[in-house]
């Protein structure tokens, strides 16, 4: 039988609450550590315990993290979904399920090769402990790949330790797990022959293995932030704890004092309504949360619009509307983010789309905020965020902060008049002062209602069209400011396609898989888009937009900024909450026509 080296995918389902998750990490590091570039996706339930989880990971020597519709190696642990993971499995991949779970094989479909294995039985092994045996059945599985995968045991050993740093009893009977499920393989099925095999590569090399979150909650530590506050919501709490636990680690002096603040806000309003307070005071400040918490947070991401203060709201993205799925990863809060708040309000907006430029972009983001003295969202997404790429490490930068229009002391004994609001240098951006700056003109009133140049309350019309069109003048100039897309102009300017966030991350193989040898590739990095963004529209006879939403909103975002191009611009949707498939997704963009959203 010919085998499959280092490139496979794997389904691992067992039930949510089940400590499968630690068992799942070690097969995906063990695989990156053996040189072959891998990336692992959980598919969670929305609940605490019980409800169905699965748990996949691609090996590919050629470097693709997409996810596969069907997988080779399915490892079936759960007895309510075992008969229907069958449907994660293409055809003539292996199955393995565990026989303890008392399944008649006759209903199971015969076309497969299958594994019958009591891991059950297999436990009793390693543990009398009822507790134990229900965590480490996991690790017998891991023990019964990574044999048939041909891994070394002794690097299978080296991640756990890895994963248990400083707990050797928890090491030790782990370790004994794996052993028992690889001498089951070695006494049992040694005369079969296995399809896929992990080959020794050095394809990781200056790699790690990091998640979204993770990333950008370093990423906020590097780039100054001094306050956070969050109300916990799926898939965005692990940010708000990673950056408090980085904080500990090296914001907290030999004495114990704590150079940060960090808040679990009673709720989202009151979460972004400190921001505001932070960012006003000086304090590089940002909120953590998802499109629900966006709604709520409206009101005052308006006000710190309006009255003019910087800081950052870092969205990881779920599937909508209300509640939706909150487990399932989507692109969905474009429009609600970029619009935020009633009235004629607009955003900044970042897409990162890997771990490290989570981290960069971060810093960015607070640039921006703090330049413009306005409200900055990153939009990353539950894939993004939650599951674990190979990313490239992180380098910091050792550029100084951009501060943008602060007057201090000296300053403001130069001159002889400040007015918070004023357009003194004709680009829409005022100066602001910091509350205790010791000096007569210093004071003000920050307004979030209708005012003069000078801060005062006003209703008159003409003053009130003045402050907007400054505003107006203001976006213009944060256009200037934001990242430019990366551009791969193809050999004709027939199509182009226009890609964001996470979407990145398969667009290699997608390209390859549509045989699109010549077409444009455009990612975008932020909003409000660069001119070299219309360029590129206007060099194509038609782009297509990428995205992870039903109504296209992206594509209605450049169709709106560049009317005249919009006949152009068309989408290609994809919102069933499952991460990407660039064999689905060409497969869509083979048999579209040209149409319009």
């Amino acid at each position: 039988m010919s085998q499959s080296v280092n490139d496979f995918s794997v389904t691992i389902a067992t039930v949510n609450g089940s400590g499968s998750q630690s068992a799942n990490n070690i097969l995906m590091r063990t695989i990156f550590k053996m040189g072959v570039p891998v990336s692992g996706k959980n598919l969670f339930p929305s609940n605490i315990a019980g409800l169905p989880t699965w748990f996949s990971i691609r090996a590919c020597q050629k470097g693709y993290v997409g996810r596969k519709p069907f997988s080779d190696i399915v490892i079936a642990m759960n007895k309510e979904t075992l008969v229907t993971d069958f449907s994660y499995l293409r055809e003539g991949g292996l199955f393995i399920y565990n026989s303890g779970l008392k399944i008649e094989p006759s209903e199971l479909p015969q076309n497969y090769d299958i594994l019958a294995i009591d891991f059950n039985e297999l436990c009793k092994e390693v543990t009398t402990s009822i507790q134990l045996k229900k965590l480490l059945v996991n690790m017998i599985y891991v023990g019964v790949l990574t044999e048939i995968l041909n891994i070394p045991e002794e690097v299978v050993a080296q991640t756990i330790e890895h994963q248990f740093k400083g707990k050797e009893s928890v090491y030790e009977i782990n370790k004994k797990a794996v052993h028992v499920g690889r001498n089951y393989v070695k006494e049992n099925l040694n005369e079969k022959s296995w399809s896929f095999k992990v080959e020794k590569r050095d394809l990781t090399q200056d790699k790690i293995l990091i998640d979204g979150n993770t990333s950008g909650a370093l990423g906020f530590v590097y780039a100054g932030c001094s306050f956070a506050s969050w109300y916990p919501i799926t898939p965005s709490s692990s940010l708000a704890e990673s950056f408090e636990e980085f904080c500990n680690q090296m914001r907290v002096t030999s004495d114990g004092q704590k150079h940060f603040s960090m808040i679990q806000a009673e709720d989202e309003l009151s979460a972004i309504s400190m921001v505001a307070g932070a960012g006003w005071a000086g304090s590089r400040a940002m909120t953590t949360t998802s499109g629900p918490g966006i709604s709520l947070m409206s009101e005052a991401i308006g006000l710190m619009y309006f009255a003019e203060i910087p800081g950052v709201i870092w969205d990881v993205q779920r599937m909508g509307p209300s509640t939706g799925l909150p487990t399932r990863t989507s692109q969905g809060d474009i429009l609600a983010a970029a619009r935020c708040s009633h009235g004629d309000t607009q955003h900044p907006l970042f897409f990162p789309s890997t771990p490290k430029e989570c981290f960069e972009f971060a810093n960015l983001a607070f640039d921006l905020s703090e330049k413009a003295q306005t409200p900055v969202f990153v939009l990353s997404d539950l894939d993004l965020g939650m599951n674990f790429w190979m990313s490239d490490r992180f380098e910091y930068s050792d550029k100084p902060f951009e501060r943008g229009k602060v007057l201090r002391k000296e300053d403001l004994e130069k001159i002889q008049k400040f007015a918070r609001y004023a357009d003194v240098d004709g680009d829409g951006i005022p100066y602001r002062t910091l509350p205790g700056t010791e000096h007569d003109l210093a004071a003000y009133f920050t307004r979030g209602t209708g005012h003069t140049p000078e801060a005062k309350y006003s209703e008159d019309p003409v003053n009130y069209q003045d402050l907007m069109n400054r505003l107006d003048k203001k976006w213009e100039t944060i256009k200037a400011m934001v990242p430019a897309p990366v551009i791969k102009e193809g050999k004709s300017n027939k199509k182009g396609y226009v890609y964001f966030g996470s979407t990145d991350l398969i667009v290699e193989e997608l390209v390859h898989l549509t045989g699109e040898a010549d077409v444009s590739l455009m990612r975008l990095k932020a909003y409000p888009f660069h001119q070299d963004v219309k360029k590129f529209i206007a060099d194509h006879d038609e782009v297509v937009v990428i995205e992870q939403n039903q109504q296209g909103q992206m594509t209605e975002l450049l169709r709106g900024e560049f009317p005249q191009l919009a006949q152009k611009i068309f989408c290609e949707t994809n919102c069933d909450g499952m991460p990407l498939s660039p064999e689905l997704v060409a497969e869509k963009l083979k048999n579209r026509g040209n149409y319009v959203h």
